[in-house]
């Protein structure tokens, strides 16, 4: 099995537990903080949900500068209903480009910059890895920290949670 087809079938798998936790964000707590430093729920939420429009950037570009101009763009949480319809069309979009893609642009490096200034630079595949499917799971694992703090009942994420038998 070749890297893109093994990270095809762990990307299907984690964009779908991802989405069986937006979903039950709840609607009158998306500007709850665990800590006055923290992301709302509501942005991390939105964030989630946008996280996989980064995998086809990736594959589209040799670069992306996340904050043009010195500030960077934030999409407002407006529902649970379009959190989830941001993510179903950006986990579209990340899987045709998954599978449009092939081997040889998983050397390519790809950077990512900041007001112009590179951040980092690395091969597509790391990148892949890291800025995407470990910065999903990273922000993931905090949503469901929020959530267990607002005594939501979890589903199960790599097996079962206190709430799942």
């Amino acid at each position: 099995m070749n890297f893109l087809d093994a990270y095809l079938a762990e990307f299907d798998h984690e964009m779908k537990t991802t989405r069986s936790l937006l979903e039950i964000v709840p609607p009158d707590s998306t500007d709850w903080k665990p800590h006055p430093k923290a992301s709302s729920l509501g942005f991390l939420a939105t964030h989630l949900a946008n996280l996989p429009s980064w995998l086809a950037m990736i594959f589209a570009a040799p670069d992306f500068d996340a904050n043009p101009g010195g500030k960077p763009a934030r999409v407002p949480y407006e529902s649970v209903e379009r959190a989830l319809q941001m993510f179903d069309e950006n986990v579209a979009k990340a899987r045709e480009a998954l599978t449009s893609a092939t081997p040889d642009v998983l050397g390519e490096p790809w950077s990512l910059k900041s007001n112009g200034a590179t951040v980092f630079t690395m091969p597509r595949a790391v990148v892949l890895r890291t800025f995407v499917m470990n910065h999903l799971i990273h922000h993931r694992g905090q949503l469901s920290v929020y959530l267990r703090a607002l005594d939501v009942k979890l589903p199960s994420i790599y097996g079962p949670t206190a709430d799942t038998p």
